[in-house]
């Protein structure tokens, strides 16, 4: 049997970045065998560092980290490398930025984003209480709310897009079909995992 790349997990939050590892782990065995899944390195900054850089709207510096922990993940062996954080990968918030109305527009996918009260109230879940590992019976209740107001304003599907939210809201439990970002992102991992690689 091949031997799988090494997987490289460029950590921003500690959530995100066990819930991604946690996801290879478990599911390895499928394509890879009982108890197998390709060796992988995780690196992160303490979280504070990403959000005084992203408070302060200092996108350079978010890029300096990244690249910094993707540079150490490489000289330990790293041979795909993935970030499970969906913020850092533009420059404004997700649910305002163009991560995801850029590639569902390209694909003639037409989308809604929660009112701006519960955006708001989207973002102090995801700082105060996920972040640190704390998910409350009301924050659930409140997030199964506004996926059910999407769903009557005629949504036929939800992106669970900030990378701690599947950890609170499970596929199943969702009023709308879900999209888990950050076990889809572990996921294809895994598969690029088996592709054969240079060495």
């Amino acid at each position: 049997m091949r031997r799988a790349r090494r997987i490289g997990i460029v950590g921003v939050s500690a959530e995100g970045a066990a819930l991604c590892y946690r996801t290879i782990c478990s599911e390895g065995a499928a394509p890879f065998g009982a108890h197998n899944h390709p060796e992988v390195t995780m690196h992160t900054y303490p979280l504070a560092e990403y959000m005084r850089a992203i408070e302060a709207d200092q996108w350079h510096e978010v890029a300096r980290l990244l690249l910094a922990s993707a540079n150490l993940l490489v000289r330990a062996g790293a041979e795909i490398l993935i970030c499970p954080d969906n913020t850092v990968h533009q420059a404004r918030y997700l649910m305002e930025g163009p991560v995801y109305p850029a590639q569902l527009t390209a694909r003639n996918i037409a989308f809604e984003i929660p009112e701006p009260f519960d955006r708001e109230r989207i973002d102090a879940i995801i700082f105060d209480e996920l972040t640190y590992g704390h998910f409350e019976r009301r924050s659930k209740q409140y997030m199964l709310g506004v996926i059910d107001a999407l769903r009557t304003r005629g949504c036929d599907g939800v992106v669970l897009g900030c990378t701690e939210i599947p950890l609170l809201i499970a596929e199943a439990e969702s009023p709308l079909p879900a999209i888990d970002s950050t076990r889809t992102l572990a996921r294809a991992a895994l598969r690029a995992a088996a592709q054969p690689g240079r060495s």
